[in-house]
């Protein structure tokens, strides 16, 4: 636990910016919570005194123990078993009404993000997400700034040809969402397949923790039978559906009892989910709670 002590109050004052910087290196919520906590010791037992611009060496200090995290977690990541999918964080309900920056933590970009190398996401991160400039990346990265500039050309490019295509329509997220939930509460099959593009392809993200599918999924007649059998399981009886948001956008989260059991998010063209992800692994999903009023920042 953080102590919220004088000291640490340039620390406090910029905690959100720090969280966000994190996690979107990241993509994991408990990671972004262990970097803080180990910023907040090297700022405390740093003379703060000394420090002219403490936002900067806070940013300084939490980019790059990300990096040296990612670093080590990409190795990791690589003997996942089955696709391997962003921790998911409920956002507040207002951060959809700004586009740019729900897109910047939505699940859709951080599986993106995922196809970069460390030194490139965090230039990614920090030039295109938060605005610095390539002098001030040069500085928090120790390089030089024309290797910067080369970095973010070759980062954006990267990001851009692969970043998916989706409707950004707020009612319209909405109908798909209230629509998918009957669906899935009913058991549907039809209702379902109908909501689903034709071309639809669905990741699950069950760790090696709990049964999920080790390979993407497509089509609509898969995807809708697959997801319905899940929710069939006895081990899921009295599964709960309801609307959250999630990574900037309105999606699902099941419930079993008192405990989170998944979360659904997806992109939506023309009306129809094009692109879904289930992330059910327990261990991924120990930040959520199943009060949709209440939201992170």
């Amino acid at each position: 636990m953080i102590d919220e002590t004088p000291t640490a109050d340039a620390f406090i004052e910029h905690r959100r910016l720090l969280f966000a910087t994190a996690y979107r290196m990241l993509g994991t919520v408990t990671d972004a919570e262990d970097i803080l906590q180990d910023t907040w010791l090297k700022w405390h037992a740093t003379d703060q005194s000394t420090v002219r611009h403490p936002k900067s060496y806070l940013v300084r200090t939490v980019t790059n123990l990300a990096l040296n995290r990612l670093t080590s977690a990409r190795a990791t990541r690589e003997t996942y078993v089955g696709p391997w999918l962003p921790e998911p964080l409920l956002t507040t309900p207002n951060i959809a009404e700004d586009t740019e920056l729900a897109e910047t933590v939505s699940t859709a970009m951080l599986v993106v993000l995922e196809t970069l190398g460390p030194i490139e996401r965090a230039v990614f991160v920090l030039r295109e997400v938060f605005g610095y400039t390539h002098a001030e990346i040069a500085d928090t990265l120790d390089k030089p700034e024309a290797t910067v500039r080369q970095i973010a050309h070759r980062a954006r490019a990267h990001v851009q040809s692969r970043r998916p295509r989706f409707d950004t329509d707020t009612a319209a997220r909405t109908r798909v969402t209230e629509r998918f939930i009957a669906a899935c509460a009913g058991g549907d099959l039809n209702a379902l397949m109908d909501l689903l593009a034709p071309d639809v392809t669905a990741w699950s993200d069950g760790g090696g923790v709990v049964t999920a599918a080790r390979r993407p999924l497509y089509g609509p007649d898969h995807v809708a039978r697959w997801i319905l059998g899940v929710l069939a399981k006895p081990t899921v009886a009295g599964v709960r559906l309801m609307p959250a948001h999630i990574n900037g956008e309105l999606g699902t989260l099941a419930g079993i009892g008192d405990n989170p059991g998944g979360a659904f998010t997806y992109d939506i063209i023309d009306g129809r989910i094009q692109n879904l992800r289930f992330q059910v692994n327990p261990n991924k999903l120990k930040g959520l709670y199943l009060d949709p009023e209440e939201t992170l920042g």
